[in-house]
């Protein structure tokens, strides 16, 4: 039997990601209701790398349907600085529908309250990066809104930010030293021309 919609094995962008949280909450409370075990999650996913990949595995591996909210690109910049994210939110996001261990994307917007996709979605299962330095304090007052809160480790050595910085090293590096050089060039026509006069 074809499945269609969330339960499709296609990727369905348009059915997996739920902007609104009212339907967002309607959705969730019915898998819930099926026995589902619902698991949230959220960050930035910019610059996809494998780190990203394997955290959302992990993260699904904890319960039946996962939720993932996506940084908007105003609360990314606030955070962040103005040039990121590198990739903007409707690229993530689409891009995130395509991995198998997701299966609901939403949006977290500039203006929304603190947790209110965690008030919203109401999780058996929390997942949070170990990254995101969470006291032991917050942790507990997260599980007013969840069944479980789980730090998880990061699951690569590399980073967005990491990977930022390589890059631009590797193009900024051969750009001073040909500067450098360029300087030496002039440098040289200088003190021929001083020379010249001088003679």
């Amino acid at each position: 039997m074809e499945r269609s919609g969330i339960l499709s094995s296609d990727c369905a962008p348009e059915e997996r990601f739920v902007e609104d949280y009212t339907k967002l909450k309607d959705i969730v409370e019915a898998i819930r209701k099926l026995g589902g075990k619902i698991v949230l999650t959220s960050g930035s996913f910019d610059l996809a790398h494998i780190g990203h990949a394997r955290y959302l595995r992990e993260a699904r591996l904890r319960g039946d349907f996962l939720v993932v909210g996506v940084e908007s690109d105003e609360r990314i910049q606030i955070r962040k600085g103005p040039n990121r994210p590198i990739v903007p939110q409707h690229e993530r996001i689409e891009a995130l529908t395509h991995l198998r261990y997701v299966d609901m994307v939403t949006l977290k917007h500039k203006g929304d309250e603190s947790w209110m996709l965690i008030k919203t979605v109401r999780p058996d299962v929390l997942v949070i990066s170990e990254r995101t330095g969470y006291s032991g304090e917050k942790v507990e007052r997260l599980r007013e809104f969840c069944g479980e809160v789980v730090n998880l480790p990061s699951q690569a050595e590399t980073s967005t930010s990491a990977r930022l910085r390589e890059m631009q090293i590797g193009v900024l590096g051969p750009a001073i030293e040909s500067m450098e050089g360029a300087v030496e060039v002039l440098a040289a026509g200088l003190t021929r021309l001083r020379g010249m006069k001088g003679g």
